[in-house]
């Protein structure tokens, strides 16, 4: 504006009004954050990823670890589940999940969001229910490359967990970051504790142990003795308890990838002097190794007793020792699978282990954490 050029009322006016919005906009820099900005919190998941998430998400898919969300969450975790990977437990595990739908409400008409080894899981499915926080297992984190970027396009935070890895850390990270995004901070860290202290104490006592690497083998027992199940390599879930056990695992350099069968000749040839055949309470498997609540150990030992029968097996040093288990295969890649651990532990070394009771801990987990009485045959040998 050239000096001297009168500005008329008018004008005025929008200059005061262009002033007054600039010292409020300064202002504003000054004064605490938004409500709706310090609604949220940053949570480090299992991958080390910052995940921003509301203090309390009040609509939450969850895809896995059902019975550790319990856990951490209680049954009042539930109650802001909007959806959730059904055929991992219902599908996979029906005589545990048909535990615990009578005690959560919600959970026989939960919306299902698929799977990634079906090829059901879509994020239309997850986007259509509004969530506000999405839960899902690294496997499956890995498995949806392109789904979870438009679920993260859609503005759902995204927090992972890892139970499969089997490792200390990735468990304690996990259960940390479940409760941390659910508001259970306190619990999430009793169990973590809890969880790294019994661990701790197996595998150092293992250590001590010493001697040669008892060698060692495990089955997925779901077909039955007439068909090879998969094995585990020691880079996850029943491999790398082996491995952190000290134990010589059969299948190591046999399987590409996270599991797989290996060969019968192989397992001959290896001779392992500790056999360990997965079971579970699956429908429409005849054949398979039964373990679980209902299941009395007269019914998980017949259910054993073929794969001592198998061709060439009566000769291996697993068979005339004894050494023959049912195992359940649930109690990989969960909050108490230490009482798998102690449970082999104690028959890698029996020294040091003479006077546990994996059963009894396992008992007492259920007691402290989880809404279904314990009952039933989780773990056992072929013989008495």
């Amino acid at each position: 504006m050239a000096a001297g050029t009168s500005i008329d009322a008018g004008a005025r006016a929008v200059i005061r009004h262009a002033l007054g919005r600039r010292a409020l906009l300064a202002g504003a820099a000054l004064l605490p954050a938004a409500p709706a900005l310090a609604q949220t919190r940053t949570v480090i998941d299992a991958l080390g990823r910052e995940v921003v998430v509301k203090q309390r998400p009040e609509r939450v898919v969850n895809c896995f670890n059902y019975e550790e969300f319990t856990a951490i969450t209680g049954l009042d975790g539930w109650k802001r589940v909007v959806g959730m990977n059904r055929v991992v437990w219902e599908g996979w595990r029906p005589a545990i999940f048909s535990r615990y739908r009578p005690l959560i409400p919600t959970l026989a008409a939960m919306p299902d969001v698929g799977n990634t080894d079906e090829g059901t899981f879509a994020a239309e499915k997850v986007i259509s229910l509004r969530p506000d926080l999405m839960m899902m297992p690294a496997w499956m984190w890995n498995a949806a490359e392109t789904a979870r970027s438009q679920i993260m396009a859609a503005g759902i935070p995204i927090l992972v967990f890892d139970y499969n890895a089997q490792t200390l850390e990735k468990h304690v990270a996990s259960t940390r970051a479940i409760g941390a995004a659910m508001g259970e901070p306190d619990r999430a860290e009793q169990l973590a504790q809890r969880y790294q202290r019994n661990m701790e104490d197996i595998l150092n006592r293992s250590a001590r142990s010493g001697g040669a690497k008892p060698r060692s083998y495990i089955e997925l027992g779901q077909g039955g003795a007439s068909v090879i199940g998969n094995s585990y390599p020691p880079v996850t879930m029943w491999g790398r308890i082996f491995e952190m056990l000290g134990a010589q695992n059969i299948s190591a350099g046999r399987i590409a990838g996270n599991y797989g069968p290996i060969p019968a000749e192989a397992v001959l040839a290896s001779d392992p002097q500790f056999i360990f055949i997965g079971a579970s309470s699956w429908v429409g498997r005849p054949n398979a190794v039964r373990t679980g609540y209902d299941v009395p150990p007269e019914v998980t030992r017949a259910s054993l007793a073929p794969y001592a029968q198998r061709a060439g097996w009566a000769g291996l040093s697993a068979i005339r020792a004894g050494e023959l288990h049912a195992m359940e295969h649930g109690l990989c890649r969960t909050l108490f699978d230490n009482t798998a651990a102690l449970y082999m532990a104690k028959r890698f070394h029996p020294g040091p282990f003479a006077n546990d009771d994996p059963v009894a801990v396992l008992a007492d987990y259920h007691a402290r954490f989880l809404p279904v009485p314990f009952s039933g045959t989780w773990m056992l040998p072929w013989r008495t």
